[in-house]
């Protein structure tokens, strides 16, 4: 099964007071295993951010003015999520973003291009009811550390959710009928045995993606005419 887990950064909250969408991340595992062919998109949104936005993200307008528009990256991003199972954490809220973004190129709904969408925060308030459960609080459950998120980010957020996911759909595989040595239960019924689970592939950055990140950090250093927030080391939580 090929599945693309993606998230968006946008200009503001609501795509019909003209909204738009400024970063996609997208991760791709196939068959639980991730791949490493992940897709990044900056994109210019030919407006600015709201404030409350701006905090969250940090992709200021000077910076995303030379990048692509949505227009020019449409095609690329349709191709590489058509027929994938799409897993977004708020699911709503993205595909409402980039139903608003086709629409404006005369395109189908998202939906109408993949196999299906699945909002894993649903899932996070069916398995943990009553819970807080935001990216942040589920990487804490899951012990998945998240301390380099300062700041919201398309690809950082969903490599995030990808290890989420996995954790909490790990007992789906957990549980297999090994019938081949007809091994049966003393009362006659088939043995459950336990399947490994998939090992976890890690996908160091490229030399040209060190760069490239290395790049942006220079630009948002000087956007604040100092020390951009993603260059700090988040200071250690004092002893209990």
């Amino acid at each position: 099964m090929r599945q693309i887990i993606l998230d968006t950064e946008t200009t503001g909250l609501n795509p019909r007071t003209g909204d738009r969408v400024i970063e996609i991340g997208c991760v791709e595992m196939l068959n639980r295993q991730l791949t490493g062919n992940n897709l990044h998109f900056y994109i210019n949104p030919e407006r600015d951010s709201d404030e409350g936005a701006l905090a969250v993200h940090g992709l200021t307008t000077e910076f995303l003015s030379d990048k692509p528009k949505f227009a020019a990256i449409a095609d690329e991003f349709r191709d590489y999520v058509r027929g994938a199972e799409i897993i977004i954490h708020n699911a709503p809220f993205d595909v409402g973003f980039l139903d608003a973004e086709f629409k404006l190129l005369g395109l189908a709904p998202f939906k109408e291009h993949v196999d299906n969408i699945v909002d894993s925060l649903q899932m996070a308030k069916e398995q943990h009811p009553g819970r807080r459960n935001s990216l942040d609080a589920l990487c804490d459950r899951y012990g998945i550390s998240n301390a380099h998120r300062t700041l919201h980010g398309g690809l950082l957020d969903a490599a995030l959710l990808a290890e989420v996911y996995l954790a909490m759909t790990r007992g789906q595989n957990s549980l297999t009928m090994d019938l081949a040595d007809g091994d049966n239960n003393e009362d006659g019924s088939p043995m459950l045995e336990l399947a490994p689970l998939a090992d976890v592939i890690v996908v160091a950055a490229s030399d040209d993606e060190l760069d490239l990140h290395e790049t942006v950090l220079n630009t948002l250093d000087k956007e604040v005419k100092g020390t951009c927030v993603w260059r700090k080391v988040p200071e250690e939580a004092p002893p209990a």
